[in-house]
């Protein structure tokens, strides 16, 4: 995550306790964002604003954050009672993602000698409660944090809205290049990219692919032998047919050079539309993918950006995030398992040894034998994420999931892949998958939790559908959406 994001931390309370009080709070809260910058330097740069103590104050709080292009999120709490119809008018011009920390400055009553003036000050318990009131009276998506704020566990929740907030930041200012349409006849694909940016801020725009075509022909022999010498530093070259690697060298700086002349984050290519182009882009995406560009293929722009996002989420977090596609299953009884995988176009994140180049036909796509980086996959337990268009609402599906050593090598299979085994177990699990809609592509991660897409979901308002262990038969025909 860039160093420069911000967290906005404002303050509520109110001038009926005196100007004393309100010295006080200012103290109180300037020693709880110093703490906050300490323990999340590596994450945000929290920022004290001005308490506040009327509408106008809220509003121009407010408005500041909205101004400021590196504030990805805004964190409120009060203090004492701070009456909240003068929050109205400031939540309602906010659109950043929302944190209310419900904590207070003191962590043990002072039994012995608490009194009033105390009790008055230190009153988040009926101000949260107020503040909370008018959050779901206006229907403000937002995030509760409880607990005191020293405390891991509440430094931790607040460590998490902080990446999904500048996650969701990512997505409001990502551009998807789509190159070529929609694979023909594909549903789950398709959907709505107008409702897309007006929901997530994802502008999905398309392309001809004959346009990186036309780029990968003007570059110089120099640029190619850079990009081939990246190549070699980081995979090993498996294969004699050096001039298929250089052509997705070349590929992959035409891309570059597109992305960066146009802002895009993420892309889709579809092998139905490769016109000007020899091979079906292999290395080349891999390559991108491991530099944080979103993916997705056969024009499936929802997946590409959702992994650009969820990419930006797990900065700086250990594991690997990145597009993927259901294949095949192992159905031996009770010991069930999914290899997952693609044409050619997995992240190198996933990879459990030093990805090798290699070169191998491609019986779809009707191009030259394509350069694709080959490798088994890492294990750990992780999550599946994927993003469906059901007409009249976005849904995700969020499956926990334990990535395994494949059993047997596979020798003939040159392409990269993982293998997971579903949770509960494999019937419940990828039962659950069907009912909800869930697509063929999604995004895996063993950098991120089920606790982070919930946050996610809850701070975009979409509907989230959950699989995991505590997922029963019983609970299947709730994830169905029945008919029109």
């Amino acid at each position: 995550m860039a160093s420069k994001s911000k967290l906005y931390f404002i303050p509520g309370s109110q001038d009926l306790y005196g100007e004393e009080c309100l010295a006080q709070v200012r103290k109180d809260c300037q020693e709880m964002v110093q703490f906050l910058n300490e323990k999340l330097s590596d994450v945000a740069e929290v920022v004290l604003m001005p308490t506040v103590e009327t509408s106008k104050v809220c509003v121009e709080d407010i408005r500041a954050a909205e101004n400021d292009d590196d504030c990805v999120g805004v964190i409120t709490w009060m203090h004492t009672f701070s009456p909240a119809k003068m929050w109205i008018k400031g939540l309602q011009i906010l659109r950043k993602p929302l944190l209310h920390l419900h904590t207070q400055a003191n962590e043990r009553l002072p039994y012995s000698e608490i009194d009033m003036d105390f009790m008055n000050l230190n009153q988040a318990a009926h101000g949260d409660r107020e503040y909370g009131f008018i959050l779901a009276r206006l229907g403000i998506p937002h995030e509760v944090v409880a607990g005191f704020y020293k405390h891991d566990d509440v430094v931790a929740k607040i460590r998490r809205f902080a990446h999904v907030a500048a996650a969701i930041a990512c997505g409001r200012n990502l551009t998807v290049a789509t190159f070529g349409n929609n694979m023909r006849d594909v549903a789950v694909t398709d959907g709505n990219r107008l409702e897309c940016e007006i929901k997530y801020g994802w502008e999905i725009k398309y392309w001809g692919i004959g346009e990186i075509a036309s780029l990968a022909n003007t570059l110089s022999d120099a640029e190619i032998d850079q990009k081939m010498g990246e190549y070699q530093s980081k995979y090993t070259m498996a294969t004699d047919n050096r001039e298929a690697v250089r052509e997705q060298a070349k590929y992959e700086v035409a891309l570059e050079t597109f992305m960066k002349q146009n802002g895009v984050g993420a892309f889709t290519d579809t092998f139905q539309d490769l016109h000007g182009l020899k091979q079906l882009p292999g290395l080349a995406s891999q390559n991108l993918m491991a530099k944080g560009i979103g993916f997705g293929p056969e024009g499936d722009y929802k997946i590409s950006a959702l992994s650009a996002v969820l990419m930006k989420m797990s900065e700086g977090r250990e594991g690997a995030t990145g597009f993927i596609e259901d294949y095949t299953y192992d159905l031996e009884k009770g010991q069930e398992l999914e290899l997952a995988s693609h044409m050619l176009e997995v992240p190198p994140a996933f990879a459990a040894t030093k990805p090798e180049i290699q070169v191998h036909p491609l019986g779809i796509g009707g191009k030259e034998d394509p350069a694709r980086l080959v490798f088994d996959g890492v294990t750990g337990d992780g999550i599946q994420v994927t993003l469906i268009d059901l007409g009249d609402h976005f849904r995700i599906i969020c499956a926990d999931i334990e990535l395994v050593k494949q059993p047997e090598p596979m020798p003939k299979l040159p392409v990269a892949r993982i293998m997971y085994r579903h949770k509960p177990n494999f019937a419940i699990g990828t039962a659950a998958w069907c009912y909800a809609g869930g697509a063929h592509h999604s995004v895996v991660s063993t950098a991120l939790t089920r606790e982070d897409i919930a946050m996610f979901a809850r701070l975009t308002g979409t509907e989230l559908i959950t699989i995991g262990d505590d997922t029963t038969e019983a609970d299947l025909q709730k994830f169905f959406t029945p008919g029109r």
